[in-house]
């Protein structure tokens, strides 16, 4: 049996609900609607859903032009019972990143390091890989299903952008993936994807955050302002910085301050490093090389810049025992 027969035998409704992490971004929803397609040749129908909401302007776009249709959790509240399944993409159970919706999650794919503590029915969780989406299209190749130029597209973006144009956590096998979806990809899209990403909030934000920079000894910190859509973009750009080896991005929310982290040294394990930064405070983790976190907050503006302070300590302190 291949992986994809394996996750049909699990299956035992005519429909499944899969669910990405909050706040999807292009490999998340990249993934759902290669499963998507993969679920349909297989005879089940499928419904794509995520908590949160679409911040970047290019993820919002993606969906737009390939006409992916993503449902908010909150409107399928009064249609979910506790015997629906549901599919995890890239994401898992009781990881910060994603709620408990109402069903039952029988299947998870994904490449974050395993949270042993849940089980499923199956499970493809490769934290080797660098982005989702690879897991995906190898699940059509494996089963010879073809790939048309829609999913071929969607898949190498969401690869793309995941591994920072293949620079980033990248394997081998994210890179026979791409090479494979060469010749069915729509690469005049997938230019205009990678080229149309900022909007004037987004150039708000970047300045915002470069106003506030601040570096100790290789680890840099930046405030991105309120309802930044961009914070992993700009952990990106404070990385780029010769002074600077780790990056530390947040961004206050109406929930609390959410965190985007990236390193380049392999010493320095940024989900590893972000979970015990945050330990107590809020949830962090992800990857070696890039993470994220929350920090649940509802204070005013003294406390939040003292629980900043707070925040870029802690992360100091931990770095500083490695």
């Amino acid at each position: 049996m291949t992986k994809l027969d394996e996750i049909i035998s699990q299956i035992k409704k005519k429909h499944v609900y899969i669910q990405t992490h909050n706040f999807p971004d292009p490999d998340a929803i990249a993934s759902a609607y290669g499963l998507q397609e993969l679920l349909r040749v297989r005879g089940i129908e499928s419904t794509i859903c995520y908590s949160g909401r679409i911040d970047r302007y290019s993820t919002i776009k993606l969906a737009e032009i390939f006409s992916i249709d993503l449902c908010h959790i909150e409107s399928l509240q009064e249609k979910l019972s506790e015997q629906d399944e549901v599919i995890l993409v890239d994401s898992q159970k009781g990881n910060s990143n994603i709620i408990d919706m109402t069903g039952d999650e029988i299947i998870c794919i994904d490449h974050h390091p395993e949270n042993e503590k849940y089980s499923y029915r199956f499970k493809d969780i490769r934290p080797q890989t660098g982005a989702c989406a690879t897991i995906i299209a190898s699940y059509f190749f494996e089963n010879n299903i073809p790939v048309n130029k829609n999913i071929a597209t969607v898949l190498t973006y969401g690869i793309r952008i995941d591994t920072n144009n293949l620079s980033r956590g990248v394997s081998k096998q994210d890179m026979e993936v791409i090479c494979r979806l060469y010749e069915d990809c729509d690469y005049s899209t997938l230019y205009m994807l990678e080229n149309c990403t900022l909007c004037y909030e987004d150039l708000v934000a970047y300045a915002k955050a470069i106003e506030s920079i601040r570096i100790f000894d290789e680890v840099g910190f930046a405030d991105a302002g309120g309802d930044c859509p961009v914070t992993a973009d700009i952990s990106d750009f404070l990385l780029a910085l010769k002074e600077v080896t780790f990056s530390v991005v947040y961004s206050r929310r109406e929930d609390g301050f959410r965190f985007s982290v990236r390193s380049e040294k392999k010493e320095l394990d940024a989900g590893k490093i972000i979970n015990a930064a945050l330990k107590g405070i809020g949830f962090g983790g992800g990857h070696a090389h890039m993470a994220g976190g929350i920090v649940p907050f509802d204070g005013d503006e003294t406390n939040e810049a003292a629980l900043c302070e707070q925040i870029q300590e802690r992360f100091l302190n931990v770095i500083g025992k490695i």
